[in-house]
C-alpha cells in the first residue's frame, strides 16, 4: 500500500474510473493518503463521481510516472469520520480553500480489496494487494 500511495503522489495526477449507468467515466484526481493503514482519496459529495461511487463502489485508478504505470482495482468505501477527513486535509492543506472536515461536503474514501499492478515497458508486472 505504501508503494502505491508513494507512486500516486509522485505521479501527481492519476485517473479514477467509475461507472455511470452503462457509461464509464474517467477524471483526474490528485490525493493519496494513508490513514489508519488504509489508502484514502478525497472528493466532494456534490460531484457526480460521489453519486456514481454510491451506486457502484467498484473503481479503477491509473497513473503513469517515469516509464512505469500502475492500474489499481478496488472498491471505494466512504469514511464519514471527522478524523479521517482532517488527516487527509492536513496532508493537502491547499484543499482547505474548498473543503473542511466539519462540513458534509467533504468526502474521503478508502480503497478496499485493492490490487495494484505496476507495469514497465521492459519487465514483468509487479502485483500488490491491500
Amino acid at each position: 500500500m505504501e508503494k502505491t500511495c508513494t507512486f500516486l503522489k509522485q505521479a501527481g495526477t492519476y485517473y479514477l474510473a467509475t461507472v455511470d449507468g452503462d457509461q464509464p467515466r474517467v477524471r483526474p484526481f490528485g490525493t493519496a493518503h494513508i490513514f489508519e493503514n488504509r489508502l484514502y482519496i478525497q472528493t466532494g459529495r456534490n460531484k457526480d463521481v460521489s453519486r456514481q461511487i454510491e451506486v457502484n463502489p467498484k473503481c479503477e485508478i491509473c497513473a503513469f510516472h517515469k516509464g512505469t504505470w500502475v492500474r489499481i482495482t478496488a472498491q471505494l468505501v466512504d469514511d464519514p469520520r471527522m478524523e479521517a477527513k482532517k488527516s487527509l486535509l492536513d496532508a493537502y492543506p491547499g484543499l482547505r480553500k474548498m473543503y473542511d472536515e466539519n462540513d458534509h461536503h467533504t468526502q474521503v474514501l478508502y480503497l478496499k480489496d485493492a490490487t495494484a499492478v505496476f507495469y514497465r515497458f521492459n519487465g514483468e508486472p509487479e502485483v500488490h494487494t491491500f
